[in-house]
């Protein structure tokens, strides 16, 4: 049988260091595809850093690899022409040097373009932290350019079959590197019978971009190839003017917003504004402007009329939007995690983004006075009428991420000519068919929201509201039978954990809930145990170390009390003598860090205990909810003054920082 698959990859000085680009050599050289059913084409774009001598070596080894040396020339457009001028698969794959294969990806995606006989097979890809776009929502047999959203998926991760691009003559072409790939793609949409998606398997974790600056001249020669490809291969009407607009709103108005325009130095960003501008008034008529999201509409009105100024100043007034997600109440009902939600998109200040009421419609209000959009150009009624709450969840390790089913509805409240919306919803996660109908991995999932206000979106971490009780405790649930518990990090953000590794990480997941009490001369520390085996879990002690003295430490059995499976956790008691004077074997004035030692493993636990001058001790699980963004928690100022504490800080706000949200576009 011949090569099913060809897989090309243009390579340039990844670097001897680079592990992004071992783990993406590893990734193709794992397939579970037979190796003499697939190739690998490594097209070299004349590397002076080692990479060619290892590609070589791999390929003296490996007889479906292949490397071709090529001249230098600073784009992977040629490699990739080459590549697909050489290859022999009756599929080819594009594949960059930092991105990396699932193992089943070509066995998966090959069998489904066979079965649906497509001229382009779309595999699921993960790109960091970005929620998947919604045509991964199910697999497609036949998929539409526009009603499936599939601009939203622009880059060259693709199954290609081979004759189609041949026939058509598609290839890359010599321009900006990225919209050398959108302008690729577009011509394959535009052209192919049929185009099927693989949604219910990750095929392809795409690398982070390269992060180098575009030069305007070239960038916007680019977009004109672009919108070149689609003159081509569409007629004048409809389907033409959204293929404009989608390359007006991604291609134009987002390079001159938000952090690509704020970011670039003045002399880029007067640079990349004229070339645009002048773009615009050839390419993009103002009457596409009413098919663009309304925040993008006030852009281009800035842009027309060629006041770079008021556009920065309309961009800075804009940061700081975000979601406020309330998390209302956690429950198990049998397997399946109940979390009750509300959520609302608000300003910098906090304050709940509105819309005026103008007759039975609502017009939305640019953040910067003085930007008067004609009511036709204002009007989000029908975008506020599909306002919605998405709930996703994303492991922690490999960034995988599956959206949640969510029930629930959109509210509305008028105070003067003001309406405010946000909603209300209930999600649910079941681990056994939560991912894509089969069960999550083991691991820490995160969980996230997104609002969709009508105007724009914004997405963050699902947190506890200040002063809420939630429950930890943990079920064994699905059909392995896995244990799953829901847990807290410092800043009381939610994750759900599938199959923790031990008992002690167990206990260690959810001890940003631990308590202390006083009773007759000790100190009380009282962890949650989200799960107490029927054994009744393996003896425990608590290790208690004085930062900023190494020599002091303190161990105390731990007495480990069942709760209610699903309904109530358990709890783990430790005794800790005080005493106001100096010595060994009690808690004295100052600040401990707290571990659990079981079977003789030590693991450290999410919390700091401090004992004050009046010999009371308090927990301190990081930064309150809700602090604003660069305030120093009560902890952080505390440790700045403790020998030894600038430490533990630094580790806190490193946990901090994983788990910030991310701003809206």
């Amino acid at each position: 049988m011949g090569v099913k698959v060809s897989v090309v990859v243009p390579v340039s000085e990844p670097g001897a260091d680079d592990d992004a680009f071992d783990e993406c050599v590893r990734s193709l050289l794992e397939q579970s595809m037979p190796s003499g059913e697939y190739e690998v084409i490594f097209a070299d774009d004349g590397s002076g850093d080692g990479t060619r001598e290892r590609l070589d070596a791999v390929a003296a080894v490996r007889p479906n690899v292949r490397v071709l040396h090529l001249e230098r020339t600073g784009s992977p457009a040629r490699g990739r022409n080459v590549g697909l001028a050489v290859a022999q698969g009756e599929y080819v794959y594009l594949l960059g040097q930092r991105d990396r294969l699932e193992r089943v990806a070509l066995e998966m995606m090959y069998r489904m373009a066979v079965e649906t006989d497509a001229d382009v097979l779309i595999g699921r890809v993960v790109r960091g932290d970005e929620p998947p776009p919604k045509v991964f929502g199910h697999n497609r047999e036949r998929a539409n350019v526009l009603g499936d959203r599939l601009l939203a998926l622009p880059t060259a991760h693709k199954l290609f079959r081979r004759a189609f691009l041949d026939s058509r003559e598609i290839r890359f072409p010599e321009i900006e590197p990225q919209l050398s790939e959108q302008a690729f793609v577009l011509e394959a949409y535009l052209t192919a019978k049929v185009i099927a998606v693989l949604a219910d398997q990750v095929c392809c974790h795409i690398g982070p971009p390269s992060g180098d600056p575009v030069d305007p001249a070239a960038y916007a020669a680019g977009i004109a190839a672009v919108l070149d490809v689609v003159d081509a291969h569409s007629d004048p009407g409809e389907q033409r003017d959204r293929l404009y607009a989608h390359w007006f709103g991604n291609g134009v108005l987002r390079m001159l917003g938000g952090r690509p325009l704020l970011s670039a130095p003045p002399a880029r960003r007067a640079a990349m504004f004229g070339r645009l501008r002048e773009l615009t008034r050839e390419r993009f008529p103002a009457g596409l402007d009413g098919l663009l999201p309304v925040h993008l509409r006030a852009r281009a009105v800035l842009v027309r009329t060629g006041d770079l100024g008021r556009l920065v100043a309309l961009s800075e007034a804009s940061r700081g939007n975000s979601v406020r997600a309330e998390l209302r109440d956690l429950r198990w009902e049998d397997d399946v995690l109940v979390m009750d939600l509300a959520v609302e998109i608000v300003d910098a200040r906090g304050t709940p983004v509105t819309f005026r009421a103008h007759g039975d419609r609502l017009l939305w209000t640019p953040p910067l006075p003085g930007i008067d959009l004609p009511p036709a150009l204002a009007d989000v009624t029908d975008a506020v009428s599909r306002a919605r709450m998405e709930v996703y969840i994303r492991h922690g390790d490999n960034g995988l991420i599956f959206f949640l089913p969510v029930s629930g509805e959109v509210c509305r409240a008028t105070e003067g000519d003001r309406v405010r919306i946000w909603a209300v919803g209930r999600a649910r996660l079941d681990v056994a068919t939560a991912a894509l109908g089969r069960p999550l991995r083991p691991g820490e999932w995160e969980v996230h929201v997104r609002m969709h206000s009508g105007a724009q979106h914004a997405r963050t971490r699902v947190a506890g509201h200040r002063g809420a009780q939630l429950s930890c405790v943990g079920v064994v649930a699905g059909r392995s039978r896995k244990l799953v518990i829901p847990c807290w990090s410092e800043q009381r953000e939610l994750s759900v954990c599938v199959e923790p590794r031990s008992f002690t990480e167990s206990i260690v997941l959810v001890s940003p809930g631990a308590t202390v009490t006083h009773r007759e001369g000790s100190v009380f520390v009282v962890l949650p145990v989200p799960y107490v085996p029927p054994s009744g879990g393996p003896p425990a002690e608590l290790v208690l170390r004085q930062v900023g003295n190494r020599g002091r430490a303190i161990t105390v059995p731990a007495l480990v009390e069942p709760g209610v499976p699903g309904r109530f956790p358990g709890q783990l008691v430790a005794k800790v003598p005080v005493s106001r004077l100096p010595g060994e074997g009690h808690l004295v004035r100052g600040l401990w860090t707290p571990r659990l030692r079981v079977d003789g493993q030590e693991a450290e636990l999410r919390f700091l205990l401090e004992l004050g001058r009046a010999g009371r001790a308090r927990v301190l699980a990081g930064a309150e909810p809700g602090a604003p963004d660069g305030r120093p928690s009560g902890l952080t100022r505390l440790l700045a003054r403790v020998p030894g504490g600038r430490h533990v800080a630094r580790v806190g706000r490193a946990i901090q920082q994983r788990y910030l949200p991310s701003p809206p576009e």
